[in-house]
């Protein structure tokens, strides 16, 4: 079977199942495993590049958006090169992916019109679902059976290490500027680590907060884990919170509980490194009773 991955966290499903060899396209974002960086290209951004302030970044894209203007889009002669039997997409992010119509055009002009599976995760649960559809659309159920298993079980092994504990009180932030929160499966991930996300709600959109929000949270622990960028990135987007009048009213500040966490890999994308999201989460909320090992995912506000 020939696969092309239209998200990285797709892609990351695939090569955690075996499927390395049968990937024959990924996107401009795919980083994860270092293996994907060397796939063939099948998309591009259609905003130039904007870097700067994540103010800036929030007004170009919903500009974009409002215009009715799609954030990427297909090479569709690599594609057609590509020959897949098989597409993975989503529906779920306007700005995370390709949009899902055109993704389904692209794949009507091919010859042999190819499968195309839309994976729309919302929680945690969902997320391992995910793997299991791409597991039933790629023939390898059991593997992907397997993977599941062992991801429920350290899953399992977290509630256990920190069942009985006080929940400390978290918010997660997906933006600074505006300020939005983290939702989908993010707040699945809070709960299984010990933790209490007073902002967010599993299986619901991250959407914009307002500062008289976060200060009413009062978060006990303050999680900065902007959509994309990985560790270094989101603990510069920390100086934005920093210089904020509402900064030292909040009790995580208070308390040096203020954490810059790897966004992109841990959190932000809906595929198995999730785990690790949790596991981080608990290293950080519940650090004597969570001893496994972690990834360097986060780092503590200095």
């Amino acid at each position: 079977m020939r696969i092309v991955s239209l998200l990285p966290s797709a892609t990351e499903i695939c090569f955690a199942l075996g499927l390395g060899q049968s990937l024959v396209g990924v996107t401009h974002e795919c980083d994860f495993p270092p293996q994907a960086e060397f796939k063939p290209i099948m998309t591009e951004a259609t905003l130039p590049e904007q870097g700067g302030a994540p103010g800036d970044i929030d007004r170009h894209v919903r500009e974009a958006v409002h215009q009715g203007s799609s954030l990427y889009r297909v090479r569709q002669e690599e594609l057609a090169r590509a020959r897949p039997d098989l597409i993975l997409t989503q529906e779920l992010c306007e700005v995370c992916a390709v949009a899902y119509p055109q993704v389904l055009e692209s794949a009507r002009l091919l010859p042999g019109h190819p499968a195309v599976l839309s994976l729309e995760p919302t929680t945690l649960a969902g997320v391992l679902r995910s793997v299991l559809e791409v597991g039933a659309a790629t023939g390898t159920r059991e593997r992907a059976a397997e993977l599941v298993r062992g991801l429920w079980a350290r899953v399992d092994a977290v509630r256990g290490a920190v069942a009985g504990r006080e929940r400390p009180r978290v918010a997660c932030l997906e933006w600074v500027d505006p300020l939005m929160l983290a939702g989908h499966w993010v707040p699945d991930q809070v709960a299984v680590a010990g933790g209490m996300d007073v902002l967010g709600v599993a299986g619901e959109r991250s959407r914009r907060l307002s500062t008289d929000e976060l200060r009413a949270a009062a978060p006990e622990v303050l999680l900065c884990m902007p959509c994309g960028y990985r560790l270094e990135g989101a603990a510069e987007q920390l100086a934005i919170l920093r210089s904020q009048p509402f900064w030292n009213d909040l009790p995580a500040v208070a308390s040096g509980q203020v954490y810059a966490v790897d966004g992109s890999w841990y959190f932000n994308r809906p595929g198995p490194r999730v785990i690790d999201g949790i596991e981080i989460l608990a290293k950080i909320l519940h650090p004597d009773a969570w001893r496994g090992p972690v990834p360097q995912g986060f780092q503590r506000a200095g």
